[in-house]
């Protein structure tokens, strides 16, 4: 799963590691933009067989690309439309085996074939998504989702 450090452990406890590490990255810094740079840099980093992660922020009723690693993306998603509008509208995680199957999936990037996409809720309300495409097929596992959902809520502390 990770790539440049070798972490001992399962799966969960790798991601607990990296949750920590993004605490302590982010400690002393309030710009939100910052921080959703740095977030996805070290995603970027550790996961492995990805080729984007990033994050697509809330702005008048719509998500907008925000910072990510990767090819060029889509600028702007609606409420409701692709696997990003879909999971910001439902306020849920979805995890998609093969994007090719979702129905109205946003193809931004024809290498990619799953998709991680988890909502970013705070106070009640959603402030963005974070997103995560592989070129595998079923590359995310619920250890994954778990982990990542924590990655977002230490995320979401700084924003």
């Amino acid at each position: 799963m990770f790539s440049k450090i070798n972490y001992e452990g399962s799966i969960s406890e790798q991601y607990n590691v990296l949750a920590k590490q993004l605490d302590a990255l982010l400690q002393g810094e309030s710009d939100a933009i910052a921080n959703y740079s740095n977030a996805s840099a070290l995603l970027n980093q550790f996961l492995t067989d990805i080729n984007w992660v990033g994050f697509y922020l809330m702005k008048n009723s719509e998500l907008v690309l925000g910072p990510f690693q990767g090819l060029p993306a889509c600028f702007r998603i609606p409420l409701g439309r692709g696997v990003c509008g879909v999971a910001a509208a439902k306020k849920e995680t979805i995890v998609v085996e093969d994007v090719h199957a979702f129905p109205g999936h946003i193809a931004c990037d024809s290498a990619s074939n799953s998709e991680i996409v988890i909502p970013l809720i705070k106070d009640g309300m959603v402030v963005g998504v974070l997103d995560i495409d592989s070129p595998l097929k079923n590359r995310f596992s619920l250890e994954d989702r778990l982990g990542l959902e924590q990655f977002s809520e230490t995320l979401l502390q700084y924003i």
